[in-house]
């Protein structure tokens, strides 16, 4: 069975954890194990977020002044690169030595005429003050919003449309190769009028971005790993029940926010009704459970 499977930011830094190379490591470590039981079972595509990873890039930036920080597309190539040798290593370290792995540095096409550009609503990098966040946006042109009690940068983020390495990435799995891929929602580029290729200021959702990845490479299923058991209703009350197997109409019925649960209901739905295969929301220890279908929410076709 081809499993495509999306490991959110939990899976490389935790919340309130240092942004040290041992830490994300050690979280990295953690994941190897849970995956490598799917690895051996299964032909196994990997990708994964990079919010904190971009992150930390943009305030090493912000605190080297010297130079103009550089674009988003870049940081997110740089750490497609960093995140996809720790997980090859550390997965390569509980495989048989046979088995082969790529990292794949993956642009994916967005659309300049996406809704997305005219609001932009993904926050990156640093936070500043009101007025820091005011000589800032007059300077450079960047958008701010309210983040709390402070100001950060937002960026659009639009739908993917195509992956461009999707042809590389599929001759790799012809050769039995777990391939890592499409990191952060890959890497931002558009199509100039001169029909030319470049990178964007923009954060692709990664969840979507996998959905897609799945789709193209006709995976059997289509798996989320993050940091809770799967997808709840009303989350956070007594009320609270998580959903273990729905249709994706049952699923858009619920009310889940955009700024967590919503992407990744978004996304499986997407996959089950453009293929007819199954989809999965669950926690990355119950990785191989999820994958056989006894955990998790598995969202199946009617």
């Amino acid at each position: 069975m081809r499993v495509v499977i999306a490991l959110g930011g939990n899976a490389l830094l935790k919340r309130g954890e240092p942004m040290t190379a041992a830490a994300q490591r050690g979280n990295v470590k953690i994941a190897a194990q849970a995956l490598a039981p799917v690895a051996l079972a299964h032909q196994l595509v990997l990708s994964h977020g990079n919010g904190p990873q971009v992150g930390l890039l943009a305030l090493q930036a912000a605190a080297y002044q010297d130079v103009e920080p550089y674009p988003l597309d870049v940081l997110g190539a740089q750490t497609e690169g960093m995140i996809g040798y720790m997980i090859e290593q550390e997965l390569g370290n509980l495989l048989p030595v046979e088995v082969p792995f790529a990292t794949i540095l993956t642009m994916i096409e967005v659309d300049p005429a996406d809704p997305a550009f005219q609001n932009p609503t993904k926050f990156v990098g640093p936070v500043y003050s009101q007025l820091e966040a005011q000589q800032i946006a007059t300077a450079k042109g960047w958008v701010f919003k309210q983040d709390g009690d402070k100001w950060r940068r937002v960026v659009p983020s639009p739908r993917p449309k195509t992956i461009f390495e999707i042809r590389p990435i599929k001759w790799l799995l012809d050769k039995g190769t777990i391939v890592i891929c499409a990191g952060g929602g890959g890497i931002p580029t558009m199509f100039n009028p001169d029909a030319s290729l470049s990178g964007v200021e923009a954060v692709i959702d990664k969840d979507l971005a996998g959905s897609l990845l799945a789709q193209e490479l006709q995976a059997d299923m289509f798996v989320m790993a993050t940091d809770v058991a799967g997808v709840y209703v009303d989350w956070g009350k007594p009320t609270a029940r998580l959903l273990r197997r729905v249709t994706p109409a049952e699923l858009r019925a619920g009310n889940f926010p955009a700024g967590s649960m919503g992407p990744k209901v978004e996304a499986a739905c997407e996959f089950v009704e453009k293929t007819g295969r199954r989809a999965a929301i669950g926690a990355l220890a119950d990785i191989e459970a999820i994958v056989a279908g006894e955990a998790g929410t598995i969202v199946e076709p009617v």
